[in-house]
């Protein structure tokens, strides 16, 4: 019998995704299972997004320009970036299949096989993916869980920075953790990729989603750094369109954009019904972000002061996103996780929940840390941390 790829067979699952089928086995038994493991917000999307799709006119379904919508670009360019301080010219932003394909494609256009990439650990567990994908050797700079996950000194990433390494990747704010990096830090960075001319490629997908009085400070205003940088973006949280897949990429550097347009028209073009839901949704007024950021607040304060409230569980304040990694007092996250919903019920309901281990690079942490999506309104997710609660009781486990 033919067999499939020893990369196939060694390639990761996604800690995300890969439980999922336990959820979907707990539902068919008439469970009602609460959601905190996977960042799918349930907010309405902007009326002005859905109506784009509902009311368009289009009588053939084509393909668009590899690098999208030219309206779409010129729109993110004029109606977004500039509002928020970005200058960007429309040759310099390309329309992706979300923002994981921007990702893909910045790392493929950076590095080489064998070469190195640095990140913040914890990290979202698909940039390990992505490197196992391409060839890259990742390498994380260790933030810790009592420290509130704080960005290290700077010192930190220059000790890993070897002949082969090319970038630096960051997510600002961060998944898994809602850490937000300060101007402060951006620039010391931006001075780290310009000592040692890396590429400092910014995952800014959750810009929106910030906690402090302080605003969002982009990689793309670090001074200096414009031929460094490349920006990753995304529709998915910004304006609850997951579903869309639509992201883009950009870039001050004409030879990096002019790379990242081969990588797009090897898979023709974006989808184009996200593409009008993206074009519809820059209409969105500022009021949907004020009143989506207060409901976060509200999500956050309540999940993790019920995160703390648990005998045995800690949980830093996170800054930003809509992510929390807890401390539990369990001898296997995974083990845990998958208990919940295979076994445990209070009044036919459950919990779904991300063991974070593969969103450490450095072997043995993480095994008892979880990571936690509080996109359910307040009232469920209250009911969740009960459910929660009592299923550690549960555990044999528990340590």
């Amino acid at each position: 019998m033919a067999t499939i790829s020893s990369k196939a067979q060694a390639m990761p699952a996604s800690a995300i995704r890969k439980l999922v089928p336990l959820a979907d086995a707990a539902k068919a038994n008439g469970t009602k299972v609460y959601h905190l493991n996977v960042g799918q917000p349930d907010i309405k999307s902007p009326q002005c997004a859905l109506e784009a799709v509902r009311n368009n006119t289009l009588d053939h379904v084509s393909y668009t320009n590899s690098a999208g919508m030219i309206e779409l670009r010129q729109g993110l360019v004029e109606k977004y970036y500039k509002k928020i301080g970005i200058d960007l010219a429309v040759p310099e932003i390309l329309v992706t299949v979300a923002g994981s394909e921007a990702v893909d494609i910045a790392l493929q256009v950076t590095c080489d096989t064998g070469d190195e990439l640095i990140v913040m650990e914890p990290y979202y567990t698909n940039y390990n993916t992505f490197c196992f994908m391409n060839g890259i050797t990742l390498k994380a700079v260790h933030t810790d869980i009592r420290e509130g996950f704080s960005v290290p000194d700077m010192a930190r990433f220059e000790e890993l920075i070897t002949p082969r390494t090319k970038a630096i990747l960051i997510s600002n704010p961060g998944n898994p953790t809602g850490t937000l990096y300060t101007k402060e830090q951006m620039l010391a960075l931006g001075e780290i990729a310009r000592k040692h001319d890396l590429f400092l490629i910014s995952d800014e997908v959750y810009r929106e989603f910030c906690y402090t009085d302080e605003p969002h400070f982009s990689a793309m205003n670090i001074p200096g750094l414009e031929q460094n940088v490349i920006l990753i973006d995304s529709v998915s949280k910004r304006y609850n369109l997951c579903g869309c897949r639509v992201g883009c990429i950009a870039s001050h550097n004409k030879e990096v954009m002019a790379a990242v347009l081969k990588y797009a028209q090897a898979r023709l073009c974006p989808p184009v019904y996200g593409q009008l839901a993206a074009l519809g949704a820059l209409d969105t007024p500022d009021s949907y972000f004020a009143a989506v950021r207060e409901e976060y607040i509200r999500r956050r304060d309540a999940m993790v002061d019920g995160l703390n409230a648990i005998p045995g569980v800690y949980s830093p304040r996170p800054m930003g996103a809509f992510y929390t990694v807890a401390e539990m007092p369990v001898d296997d996250g995974e083990r845990f996780a998958r208990g919940m919903p295979e076994e445990f019920r209070i009044d036919g309901e459950t919990v779904m929940i991300t063991p974070a281990a593969s969103f450490y690079k450095t072997p043995g942490f993480g095994r008892n840390h979880m990571r936690i999506a509080y996109v359910l309104e307040v009232p469920k997710i209250k009911r969740a941390l009960h459910i929660l609660e009592e299923g550690l009781k549960a555990y044999p486990g528990r340590i």
